[in-house]
């Protein structure tokens, strides 16, 4: 095996964490000091717009949620609508 396909054997098994916004939210610090529990704090996006899929600051792709089904039923998951060139975008 050369030394390239070795170094990418060796980084694609790199775990990466993707942060997925879901939306924004620019309260007065007034409106977070009464917030408690069962409070609701808007979003500036509707239930059913895309979220963004993010490594550290980089945008790396678009989708919409989707409750997962079968042993992973109750949990959310992200089916992906749009990748961005991942070369731009690191």
């Amino acid at each position: 095996m050369e030394e390239r396909d070795l170094n990418t054997a060796i980084l694609e098994q790199v775990p990466v964490e993707i942060a997925v916004s879901v939306g924004r939210a620019r309260p007065m610090v007034r409106e977070l000091m009464r917030l408690g529990r069962e409070s609701v704090l808007p979003l500036d996006r509707r239930i059913d717009d895309p979220v963004e899929l993010f490594i550290g600051d980089k945008l790396i792709a678009r989708g919409v949620l989707e409750e997962m089904e079968g042993e992973n039923a109750g949990f959310l998951g992200v089916r992906l609508t749009e990748i961005i060139d991942l070369k731009a975008a690191l």
